[in-house]
């Protein structure tokens, strides 16, 4: 019997430059989407588990067709909460190419996700038989109120007996309703079991320092052991940290890897040279899918964050938010056949 995960945050409209346009530079635009958790939603089902999105979504036509993107990849929306009158988050997305970055804008204010409140959603009856519940740091972002309900569901997750984590994905620009992250973002952990980030996102979330510059398209792996047990020192209730490893060298060209401080030990993944990336959007959320699936599935740790990161890599190959990669896909990549070819 598949394992039921639950995920809970914003997904939104998603409007893409065509190719690498700059914004508007034509008139055509991508219409498809995407946001954390669902992407992390879609990723466990094409897995093959029985993963259930909540959210909010407006009461129209877009909310439905929204809805039913969802379903297409075998979701479950069943909890999903309807509301007339209410809008859905945008962004826009124009694609980078070499030393040119990719440029996100956001539109989301005033979204249904926004204006939900503690008391919307019967988490406790959705957390029933759950497994795993996911969050991200962007919901929290959002909205005091998304913020509250965001830790609403942790509460009522970890109330189930389910592993909870949690994202921590620093969005700047989001940042906007009075509070600063840390503010916000340390009571959450208190109740996860995984945390998943990168050293930007532990020191902004978390404000706990890494001696190191994540804008300088170098990485000095042996600061990482030490950011994690200064994370554990703090929080003591966490089990496992993975933390995503990324070289910037371009906006096509990233080298991509990941530690994990797990119960066992810490481990570093292989590392690869991704070239002629197609769309890097969402490969932090597919390597959340991927570290969540082999964390309930395998029992060496070194192996799972191999996983992970194979799983991710994949991703950057993928236009759109949601990773399409299949099981046998990821775990050949993961065992070491990188080769690209032709699958006959």
């Amino acid at each position: 019997m598949a394992k039921k995960y639950v995920t809970f945050g914003e997904i939104m409209l998603r409007l893409r430059s065509m190719e690498h346009y700059r914004l508007f530079q034509t008139p055509e635009l991508e219409a498809t989407f995407g946001g954390g958790e669902a992407n992390v939603a879609v990723s466990l089902s094409i897995l093959g588990e029985h993963a259930e999105f909540v959210t909010a979504l407006p009461d129209n036509a877009v909310g439905e067709a929204c809805k039913w993107e969802l379903q297409k990849y075998g979701v479950d929306t069943s909890a999903i909460k309807m509301v007339k009158g209410s809008r859905l988050g945008i962004y826009f997305l124009e694609t980078g190419a070499n030393q040119r970055p990719s440029l996100v804008v956001y539109d989301r204010a005033n979204s249904a996700i926004a204006n939900a409140k503690p008391g919307d959603f019967d988490f406790a009856e959705i957390m029933k038989g759950a497994t795993w519940f996911h969050t991200t740091g962007i919901t929290p972002a959002v909205s005091q109120e998304a913020a509250d309900c965001a830790l609403e569901a942790m509460k009522a997750a970890k109330k189930a007996g389910a592993t909870v984590s949690i994202d921590l994905n620093f969005r700047k620009k989001l940042w906007q309703y009075g509070k600063k992250a840390p503010e916000v973002m340390r009571e959450l952990v208190k109740y996860a079991d995984v945390i998943i980030a990168n050293e930007e996102d532990i020191q902004m979330c978390l404000g706990i320092e890494a001696d190191s510059d994540v804008t300088s398209g170098k990485l000095n792996t042996d600061v990482y052991k030490d950011l994690c047990l200064k994370v554990r020192k703090e929080f003591p209730n966490i089990s496992t940290i993975a933390v995503t490893l990324r070289e910037s060298k371009s906006a096509d060209h990233n080298g991509w890897s990941a530690a994990l401080s797990g119960k066992t030990g810490f481990y570093l993944s292989r590392k690869y040279d991704i070239t002629d990336i197609i769309d890097r959007v969402g490969g932090g959320d597919s390597f959340a899918a991927g570290i969540i699936y082999a964390l309930s599935h395998f029992d060496d740790e070194e192996y799972c964050i191999n996983f992970a990161v194979a799983a991710s890599c994949l991703k950057h190959s993928i236009s759109g938010d949601f990773n399409l990669s299949r099981l046998s896909e990821i775990e050949n990549l993961a065992k070491g056949d990188g080769s690209g070819r032709v699958q006959r």
